[in-house]
């Protein structure tokens, strides 16, 4: 008989959705996964909002630990990094950097450079463009990435030498500034942080699952996959 899988992850193809796969890939964890469908909006279905009351992906269920369940992104990382002890830095004053940065992707990176990627790739396409909207969202999340090429000199990850959970929270989001539209240019140390990032196998597998958008990263049939993306989350614009 084959042993079930720890953890099972509810997760789609979107920044936050990728963290946990990230770490489950890296740390080289047996899990299942069920690939939670945006267009037929299965994130609002009765059935998953008894596990996530905020009807947002991911969220994954340790059958380990009498089938507890963990929702939002950041939190995930911080329980799977605990539960298997890997990706998170030893000592009070270290891992207190850690949930400083963490919460810095989770507060800020996130929120931010995903309303940058609303108003231009989801509202915009759909006939709304909001020329305050998009200047201000802009430029607060080129300010961010630059707040994390500083912290990025002379280190090889975010925190030190050690590739954390705060990179893998923050990578796919900060990666994909060309789905935001907001410029790199000059930030020398995100840019070879990124560069370290992507030559990670194990990383680059979970970019691929449960479904993989390249455009997020200005690969492929970038305009096609704009006016999928846009026409899913139609009825989410408000004229």
């Amino acid at each position: 008989m084959t042993k079930q899988a720890e953890i099972h992850l509810y997760t789609a193809s979107t920044m936050n959705g990728w963290k946990p796969l990230i770490f489950l890939e890296e740390a080289e964890v047996d899990y299942e996964m069920t690939y939670i469908d945006f267009s037929k909006k299965e994130q609002k279905s009765d059935w998953y909002k008894s596990l996530n009351p905020n009807g947002r992906i991911p969220t994954i269920v340790d059958r380990s630990n009498d089938n507890f369940v963990v929702f939002e992104s950041g939190a995930i990382l911080w329980y799977l990094a605990e539960k298997y002890g890997k990706f998170l830095p030893e000592g009070e004053k270290a891992r207190s950097q850690a949930l400083q940065w963490l919460m810095f992707q989770m507060s800020g990176i996130g929120p931010i450079m995903g309303q940058a990627m609303y108003f231009q790739r989801i509202a915009e396409p759909q006939g709304h463009r909001d020329e305050f909207a998009i200047k201000r969202y802009g430029t607060e999340s080129r300010r961010l990435l630059e707040v994390l090429d500083q912290q990025l000199e002379g280190k090889t990850y975010i925190l030190g030498d050690d590739f954390t959970i705060v990179d893998m929270a923050t990578y796919p989001w900060a990666r994909a500034y060309y789905w935001a539209k907001v410029s790199v240019d000059g930030l020398n140390n995100l840019q070879a942080w990124f560069d370290r990032i992507d030559a990670r196998p194990a990383t680059q597998r979970a970019l691929e699952l449960p479904k993989p958008f390249p455009a997020f990263f200005g690969k492929g049939d970038v305009a096609a996959a704009e006016a999928a993306n846009s026409a899913r989350f139609q009825s989410d614009v408000k004229p």
